[in-house]
């Protein structure tokens, strides 16, 4: 069975959701696909193992928040 997750950050304009695309970028590997649409990073997980997605959700977010803090685009 195959699991497929999408978690978009919403952000003030577009810019920001560029900055914390090319920020997470590196991170992503094979385990996230990401693209930018106006101002919203849309990240989609996709595994067959849940561990691996749960895991991959929660260190994405974690990297994120962490963008947010060190470039101020909250």
């Amino acid at each position: 069975m195959n699991i497929k997750t999408r978690i978009t950050f919403n952000y003030e304009n577009e810019n920001y959701a560029r900055i914390a695309y090319n920020s997470l970028y590196p991170d992503n590997g094979e385990f996230v696909d990401s693209k930018v649409e106006d101002n919203k990073l849309i990240c989609i997980i996709e595994n067959e193992n849940i561990t691996t997605v749960l895991n991959t959700i929660e260190d994405l977010i974690q990297c994120e928040k962490m963008i947010e803090i060190t470039s101020e685009i909250i």
